[in-house]
């Protein structure tokens, strides 16, 4: 038996300095007049078998990161590397698919309606021939069971089934491919509470028992507090704060993330009210034509003109990151704790 150490496996995703950015077109003769930054200089690493949450409202960029992921948005600028080796080379060599999977938000939208959810999974695994042919319909039965589908539900096709049924077929379909890396693009959102605490549990019980890290998208705080283990909370294309989970959700250090954990309702009619660093002021940036300095200066009540003239980098702070000039200001600091509990 060798004594050497055993070496830890590369991070599943790595991502520095993401920018994309689409062109904006007008006119008869549709010629660009402006460029949209939907993702800014966004750096972040999805380590090996954990659960890594990005969050943030609409606008924020979250859904275009995802999607560079998996090759459906380009990538402008930046290095993307899945498992160590740049996207790339995997797009070129057509292993991308074999490694990164998304499950997009409206699993009735996704999935074929024409086809049943047996003849959906089985049409995946015979075009990838993770089985041999003769196992192919055993091995669609096999995926459905294991996101918790009865093979009676095989022959039904995506309207006779629910919204948390559709999810999970959506889910059986991603891991027909047997990725290492599975991209959850708010896969709970059109849930009902009950449904959505299913499908969490499922996915985590898929990262604890399989090779699978997964990078989750959503604007629920509630949900990615439970099942995250490290978040990355985003605002106007920019990463605002990241850090694991417990230290975000109970020590944030930048005003944008107090005011997502502030506007969770508390169901405790004695519960204190949010502190001014929660309250939002204005819409997100317009990111064809996004304000110098802090993307969140005109939203932030400690806003200043060093906020509004220069960008604050991303400062490590206690095993977390935060992009604020003043986010070790006492009077920062006091407000922000000064918040209702978290979800």
């Amino acid at each position: 038996m060798s004594t050497a150490a055993t070496a830890e496996p590369p991070p599943a995703v790595t991502v520095e300095e993401l920018e994309v950015r689409f062109p904006v077109r007008t006119g008869v003769l549709r010629r660009t007049t402006g460029t949209v930054r939907a993702v800014d200089g966004v750096s972040f690493t999805v380590p090996a078998r954990s659960i890594v949450a990005i969050v943030g409202e609409s606008g924020s960029g979250k859904t275009t990161t995802g999607r560079a992921l998996v090759g459906l948005s380009p990538v402008a600028a930046g290095r993307v590397l899945i498992e160590g080796r740049p996207l790339a080379e995997l797009r070129a060599d057509k292993s991308l698919p074999r490694t990164v999977q998304i499950v997009h938000q409206d699993p009735y939208a996704s999935l074929n309606p024409r086809m049943t959810i047996g003849a959906t999974v089985r049409e995946v695994v015979h075009v990838h021939r993770t089985v041999p042919r003769d196992r192919t319909a055993a091995r669609a039965v096999e995926l459905l069971g294991h996101v918790g589908l009865a093979p009676e539900l095989a022959d039904r096709h995506p309207h006779e089934l629910s919204g948390g049924q559709r999810q999970r077929a959506a889910i059986a379909r991603a891991l027909a491919v047997e990725p290492r890396i599975v991209v959850c693009d708010e896969v709970v959102s059109a849930l009902d509470v009950s449904v959505q605490g299913q499908i969490v549990n499922l996915l985590k019980d898929l990262c604890r028992d399989g090779d699978l890290s997964f990078l989750f998208i959503s604007h629920d705080m509630s949900v990615v507090r439970h099942i995250s283990d490290h978040v990355v909370v985003m605002y106007g294309g920019r990463v605002m704060e990241s850090g694991p989970c417990a230290e975000v959700f109970t020590a944030p250090r930048h005003p944008y993330t107090h005011s997502l954990l502030a506007a969770v309702p508390v169901p405790d009619p004695r519960a204190p009210a949010p502190g001014a660093g929660a309250r939002i002021r204005t819409e997100p940036p317009d990111p064809a034509d996004p304000p110098p300095g802090c993307r969140f200066q005109r939203a932030c009540p400690f806003a200043t003109d060093l906020c509004r003239t220069e960008a604050p980098p991303p400062t490590d702070v206690g095993g977390s990151t935060v992009a604020c000039h003043h986010h070790a200001a006492p009077e920062v600091r006091t407000a922000l704790t000064e918040r209702t509990p978290a979800p």
